[in-house]
């Protein structure tokens, strides 16, 4: 399978743009196999001082302010997902632009099921991958999820299923989409990055845009943005509606009646006893439970493989409770929706800590949502928390505090948050400002609340 990308690239002058964790995966597969092939690393930090060029000496360096100024002299541009394009307007240079995900499914689409949408992809294509695995099938979890999807390609038999979680980033580019594609809903979310919301949630349908009328394609109809998309964009695809009622449905429809899942009246998933709370997830296993329908596999082990399903790190994760307090990480909570559902699943929060980067999407739900909730406590951080709570103590006489770190956050919690009731973290923001990520905030809320016991 590698011997058809290396193939392509290996009589090229190619480029690597950007050079975090994607970027560094595919300098190490081309010199794996192509060790003399010159390169060029393009990245805003200068990068040359990484020990993994010591002794090569076909590689250059664009480093910098300009580092995008002269991509049109490549043949390819192999870009990493979190390289932003969007103030590039000749259409010739994002011609050359590729990624390691399209590369893979330029050789290998047939056996890739894509998962994406603006919130639940990471905890759909897990579930999904555990559900493969239970089943033994040869399978690997790729992409979006933390793994670059050339990293083991050298692994990949001709029947090995790849499960690959894919961002709005990563299929901006792409011209070929896999033969099953899921997309769980589309909200407001790296405008940022994507300039506006239409070139984002365009970007989010090219899981869509490149499938014939041999391929499958999953969705949330009950979405507006989504359903809209669906019905006029003329995709060729054999589309599985997903609706979270009881609704007459399409040709495939996929609906839910008294917590059972149905696809067009028959009977998947009686719900059950799950780790997995929310009607959220019971939404994101509507998709699995038709993905195991579709792909032949047991059903009742597939209901066991959701039931035992914890699921991720700082997706509505619980720390524990301390004083009669329980607390909740959810730092993947990066838009209002999300953090709304974790609002719902966990019942009885009485403190909210949120807030982060501003990346001009709009609260307005949000600040009605919390505005009506029970909650009585939220605890307000830069820069969108501030936002918010001061249009909310215009409105409501909840107690609301302005706090600068997650250590004052978490102190609040603890002197205000009542004996018996819940604490959450759940920014409905990005973590930039002051975090690498969500993953280091939820890791830094954590050490904070278990250090003090």
């Amino acid at each position: 399978m590698y011997k058809k990308i290396i193939d392509k690239l290996k009589d090229k002058k190619l480029a690597i743009l950007g050079f975090g964790k994607e970027g560094k995966s595919t300098y190490s597969f081309i010199r794996k196999y192509l060790s003399d092939k010159h390169l060029t690393i393009i990245d805003m930090n200068d990068v040359s001082g990484n020990e993994m060029f010591i002794d090569d000496n076909n590689v250059d360096f664009v480093c910098g302010e300009g580092y995008l100024s002269n991509l049109g002299i490549y043949d390819y541009i192999i870009k990493a997902p979190g390289v932003s394009l969007k103030d590039i307007k000749d259409e010739k240079i994002k011609e050359k632009v590729t990624s390691q995900l399209e590369l893979l499914l330029e050789v290998n689409r047939d056996n890739i099921i894509g998962v994406t949408g603006t919130k639940g992809k990471s905890t759909t294509s897990s579930l999904l991958y555990e559900v493969f695995k239970d089943q033994n099938y040869d399978v690997y979890l790729l992409g979006n999820i933390g793994v670059p999807v050339l990293d083991n390609i050298d692994l990949y038999k001709e029947d090995t299923l790849l499960i690959i979680e894919m961002s709005s980033h990563q299929l901006e580019f792409i011209e070929v989409s896999p033969h099953i594609g899921i997309v769980l809903n589309l909200f407001q979310d790296h405008l940022d990055h994507a300039g506006d919301l239409k070139h984002y949630h365009d970007n989010k349908m090219r899981m869509f845009k490149f499938q014939d009328e041999n391929d499958i394609a999953l969705y949330g109809d009950d979405n507006k943005y989504l359903h809209d998309r669906v019905v006029n964009d003329g995709y060729k695809s054999i589309f599985y509606d997903v609706r979270f009622d009881d609704s007459e449905g399409g040709v495939h429809s996929v609906r839910i009646k008294d917590k059972s899942i149905y696809l067009n009246g028959e009977l998947l998933y009686v719900d059950g006893k799950r780790k997995l709370l929310g009607d959220h997830n019971l939404n994101n296993i509507m998709f699995i439970m038709t993905i195991a329908k579709l792909k032949g596999l047991d059903l009742e082990k597939a209901k066991e493989s959701v039931s035992k399903f914890k699921g991720l790190k700082y997706r509505m994760e619980c720390i524990g409770t301390f004083d009669d307090v329980t607390y909740y990480n959810d730092t993947i909570a990066t838009i209002p929706e999300a953090t709304i559902n974790a609002i719902k699943a966990i019942g009885d929060v009485d403190t909210l800590i949120f807030g982060g980067m501003d990346r001009h999407i709009e609260y307005g739900e949000l600040i009605d949502f919390l505005e009506k909730s029970s909650i009585s406590n939220l605890v307000c951080m830069p820069t969108t928390g501030f936002t918010i709570g001061n249009i909310l103590k215009e409105k409501c006489n909840k107690n609301i505090f302005f706090v600068n770190t997650l250590e004052e956050a978490y102190q609040v919690s603890k002197e205000n948050t009542a004996k018996g009731m819940s604490c959450l973290l759940s920014p409905a923001a990005a973590s930039y400002e002051f975090f690498k990520n969500f993953e280091e905030k939820g890791k830094a809320f954590e050490e904070i609340v278990k250090g003090d016991k």
